[in-house]
């Protein structure tokens, strides 16, 4: 309980004069997949072209999975982005049909079943929050109005914001985000060369040294892509 009301207050500070909106909804995909009986949990937020951009996923797989909705714009993110509404799967070799690229492509990262979820205040939805599991299965009800209330508060809290700040600075953060995942992206790639490892292996190496030192992923990634973080400490 004290770990969801940490995440809650956590989600509610977006005033700070040091938020990151990268960080944050990277905090929001992994207390998701912490707390929730899921596997992994990712962020796609609206861009200026009124389309999905993936920002954040708790895993690697769930990170190319959503890149490549955004990049097709079809799948149960691109629903619920759509409907306003939640939009939910619970076994995707059962029922393929709805999106058939998408379900292969879920089945080949490993998951079988998917929940979207709105971040939405009144009409206007900012952003959906995914759920994905390895195994088949309705998400329980619990978990759903969890996951649900921390979307609505991340919305709440990125649109008071977005009010305080101008509508410039909201596309400044936005691309700053995307500028974020693709540092992790090379920092995942230095580290997997150095190391022998796969992409997947290296990004949990990443975010483990990160958490494990209070350091930010971002500027840990940047440190790591731009030569000058020591990457033997990151491995061991």
């Amino acid at each position: 309980m004290n770990r969801i009301s940490r995440t809650f207050v956590t989600l509610a500070d977006t005033l700070s004069a040091e938020f990151d909106l990268g960080e944050y909804l990277q905090g929001l995909a992994e207390q998701c997949a912490d707390l929730l009986d899921v596997s992994v949990a990712g962020v796609l937020l609206v861009d200026r072209d009124r389309g999905l951009a993936a920002v954040a996923a708790s895993a690697y797989q769930a990170e190319l999975l959503e890149l490549f909705e955004a990049e097709t714009g079809n799948g149960p993110c691109s629903d619920c982005f759509r409907s306003g509404a939640a939009v939910r799967c619970a076994d995707l070799q059962v029922m393929p049909q709805r999106w058939p690229v998408f379900s292969t492509a879920a089945r080949k990262c490993g998951f079988s079943a998917v929940q979207a979820l709105p971040m939405r205040l009144r009409d206007q939805v900012v952003g959906v929050l995914t759920l994905l599991s390895r195994e088949p299965g309705s998400a329980a009800r619990d978990d759903v109005d969890l996951a649900q209330a921390f979307a609505d508060v991340a919305t709440i809290g990125l649109l008071q914001h977005r009010t305080i700040e101008s509508g410039d600075r909201t596309n400044q953060q936005l691309q700053t985000a995307l500028n974020s995942r693709v540092l992790i992206e090379q920092a995942k790639g230095v580290l997997a060369e150095h190391g022998s490892l796969s992409m997947r292996e290296a990004f949990e190496r990443l975010r483990r040294y990160a958490r494990s030192h209070n350091r930010r992923l971002t500027e840990l990634a940047g440190s790591v892509a731009d030569g000058t973080e020591d990457l033997d400490k990151i491995l061991l």
